[in-house]
């Protein structure tokens, strides 16, 4: 809610330097932003073209003050709307075009998660009845997947929404499947070999199904005992992927996947090189997955804690290649961070791409902007923002908590864009 206490000032008093917000629909506008400081005489040009009587502007965060009052006999005539084909205005209708394009990825995101998902449902229910039909029902979707990803295209991570992800079950599988996949994309790895990964991570938690319910799915610590029955899910896996039929390396991956390269994993304390690559891979984003979506969802550690955790604290668990590969891969601000940028805005990181990993595309809280119209700006794009700190959800004021509906859990899938000429 805008204060009638902010000062105001007239067009004419404008300068570089001065920290102003513009209260007009976005669309009304050519900036990126409705508040901003202005760098440019050009950027004072356009303000003044917009025919706002007064305007409001922070004194806190300008450098200089206003500009006094002109002469009301030097004043220029009231200016008019800017033109069509004003430059400014000419990049906001592509900068819209964009959106209105990222808007339509999305959906189609939204479609493919739903229907993994319920293709990952039908998989766990057919494990004991029909196993080899599972694990061909398997093959046919993450080979889909892979298809896809290996097109000459750049492959973006997408956050996708709450409602979109469903059963916390079958979004965990999907999650580290396709995280596994982009990250074994980035290792060059060939289209047979992403099959075998995206396979073993799909299928990673299958000897989970065989343990009780209050193990497998038990919110608090698990006490010794408990914790020696979990332990056990790796084992259980091999004997139900033995009667799917599955390959050697699927097969290596469910046995291993709670293993470390330093040994201190289980249930045989493998190291490195005991542990094929493909086995490696699924290790970290399983940990990862698992820190953003544990079972109890207050325990949630945010994508860029997580990414900082294995980093800071856990990194000899895992092969420094893989993990590097990996952290460039989400991004150091991964999809699902809510973020503070430098001129001020808060704003959740929705994708990122590895090719820019310092420059996310977020979706910024604007009260200006209805919510289901929020302004999704790609960093990139903008050489003067950057993202000066990350936040917890909770550090969030309600309203801003509100507009941004940080995840409960982090759901991800993936975009491709096949690079311009």
């Amino acid at each position: 809610m805008v204060s009638d206490k902010e000062p105001r000032i007239s067009p004419d008093q404008l300068c570089i330097g001065m920290y102003v917000h513009l209260d007009l629909p976005w669309t009304s506008h050519p900036f990126t932003f409705s508040s901003f400081k202005i760098k440019t005489l050009y950027q004072v040009a356009a303000i003044q073209a917009l025919g706002i009587q007064a305007l409001r502007y922070d004194p806190e965060r300008s450098d200089v003050e206003p500009l006094p009052m002109p002469d009301q006999r030097a004043r220029s005539h009231p200016p008019a709307t800017p033109a069509a084909d004003d430059p400014m205005m000419l990049a906001k209708r592509a900068r819209l075009e964009r959106m209105a394009a990222r808007q339509a990825k999305i959906q189609a995101c939204e479609r493919a998660l739903v229907s993994s998902g319920h293709a990952v449902k039908s998989i766990t229910q057919s494990l004991f009845a029909k196993p080899k039909q599972a694990y061909a029902e398997a093959g046919e979707l993450i080979g889909g997947i892979a298809d896809t990803m290996l097109v000459d295209a750049d492959v973006a991570i997408q956050l996708m929404a709450d409602k979109v992800g469903g059963e916390d079950v079958y979004v965990h599988s999907l999650n580290v499947a396709i995280l596994s996949m982009i990250l074994g994309r980035e290792l060059k790895a060939p289209a047979p070999t992403l099959k075998l990964i995206g396979l073993g991570a799909l299928l990673h938690d299958i000897g989970k199904s065989e343990l009780p319910e209050r193990v497998a799915r038990k919110a608090g610590a698990l006490t010794p005992a408990e914790m020696h029955v979990f332990e056990t899910h790796p084992a259980k896996g091999v004997d139900i992927a033995r009667n799917m039929g599955v390959a050697p390396e699927v097969r290596a991956i469910i046995e291993q996947h709670h293993e470390h390269v330093d040994g201190s994993g289980y249930p045989r304390k493998l190291t490195g090189t005991q542990m094929s690559l493909l086995t490696r891979i699924v290790c970290l984003v399983n940990a990862y997955d698992n820190l953003c979506n544990p079972v109890d969802p207050k325990q949630a550690l945010t994508p860029h804690e997580a990414l900082s955790l294995i980093y800071g604290q856990r990194r000899s668990h895992f092969d420094a290649t893989v993990l590097t590969t990996f952290v460039r891969s989400v991004g150091i601000y991964p999809p699902g961070t809510v973020v503070a940028l430098s001129n001020g805005t808060m704003g959740m990181v929705v994708s990122v791409n590895s090719s820019r990993p310092l420059k996310p595309t977020v979706l910024v809280y604007d009260p200006a902007v209805p919510k289901e119209g929020a302004i999704v700006v790609d960093l990139e794009q903008e050489p003067d923002v950057t993202v000066a700190s990350t936040l917890r959800p909770q550090q969030l004021p309600a309203a801003v908590f509100d507009y941004l509906s940080p995840r409960k859990r982090t759901t991800y899938h993936f975009s491709t864009e096949t690079p311009g000429p």
